[in-house]
């Protein structure tokens, strides 16, 4: 079992030790989507959902979510984060296509693609919540890491 990173010698899962690794920074970029009908669309462009502001209760949320990965994702560990920030832009090519990005930073010894990928996803899941009862057909799109760097393994840029 020991060829497995976050399973102890018994087989069971722990929480990788970092603690010999060099301090860096980190960045971590992931994006997800939220596809809207028309008027869901212009609730959030004019600020008219019955909820409130769409686009900043989900900057919120999705700040709260990348702070608070690592009680989410079992074998996350508890990092001290340096910045976060979310954007939202509506597709071009299809305006009821919204696109966020989180931007994630941190000085430690462990990336934060899980926390950036965490705060992109619940950004969309409270676009949805928000919006869900002018109309529930909204799809989530692909969420993915577009970049990643600091680190041993080095940056990844999604092609």
């Amino acid at each position: 079992m020991s060829d497995f990173t976050h399973f102890n010698e018994q087989g069971r899962a722990k929480m990788v030790d970092v603690s010999n690794k060099e301090t860096s920074t980190r960045i971590a970029v992931a994006h997800s989507s939220i596809q809207v009908n028309e008027k869901i669309y212009n609730q959030i462009q004019n600020g008219k959902n019955k909820k409130g502001d769409v686009l900043g209760t989900a900057q919120i949320a999705g700040i709260m979510a990348a702070k608070n990965t690592s009680q989410l994702i079992p074998m996350c560990h508890p990092l001290q984060l340096t910045g976060i920030d979310i954007e939202f832009n509506w597709d071009v090519e299809d305006l009821n296509n919204l696109n966020i990005t989180a931007t994630v930073k941190t000085k430690g010894q462990t990336g934060v693609e899980m926390e950036a990928l965490t705060a992109a996803s619940v950004s969309a899941l409270t676009i949805y919540d928000m919006c869900k009862a002018v109309d529930k057909g909204m799809i989530i799109g692909e969420t993915y890491l577009s970049h990643k760097s600091g680190g041993v393994n080095g940056d990844f840029n999604r092609q």
